[in-house]
């Protein structure tokens, strides 16, 4: 009687490559979820604002023809080409979107998870001021370096 064959254990196999194209499948997919998360609560913003003191700051606004609103929102985050007046004081600044013309501050970039005001005078110098948002997660700190109008 001949020996009799090995028996092939392919049960193994086959879970190892389902686990591989499981994970395969979910990582692009987490990393999009937290993506999703982090846009929508960077967008949401904290109402507890302070400008950099290692920087010019935005002064009080001048009287503008726009009524006032509320604290940022999502529909009024401050992109590049925004434009902007500031409601508040030097020490707790209120941004507001307005019309771009004189006497507004245009938005020339936004940079994202950070508090250091410094950083426009090397990734935007045409800046002449700046303002920080400091939110109490780091993640969603940001800083404006805007352009006087």
């Amino acid at each position: 009687m001949p020996p009799a064959a090995p028996v092939k254990k392919t049960g193994r196999k086959v879970a190892l490559i389902i686990t591989l194209v499981v994970l395969l499948l979910l990582c692009p997919c987490l990393g999009l979820a937290g993506w999703a998360v982090w846009r929508v609560a960077d967008a949401s913003g904290d109402a507890t604002s302070a400008p950099s003191t290692s920087a010019p700051v935005v002064p009080p606004a001048l009287p503008s023809d726009a009524p006032p609103s509320a604290a940022p929102t999502p529909d009024t985050e401050f992109a590049r080409g925004d434009c902007v007046v500031n409601e508040g004081t030097e020490d707790d600044a209120e941004l507001r979107k307005v019309k771009c013309g004189p006497n507004t501050y245009q938005v020339l970039l936004r940079i994202p998870a950070t508090t250091d005001g410094d950083r426009c005078e090397t990734l935007a110098p045409q800046a002449t001021a700046n303002y920080v948002h400091d939110n109490s997660v780091d993640l969603f700190d940001y800083v404006l370096c805007l352009k006087k109008r």
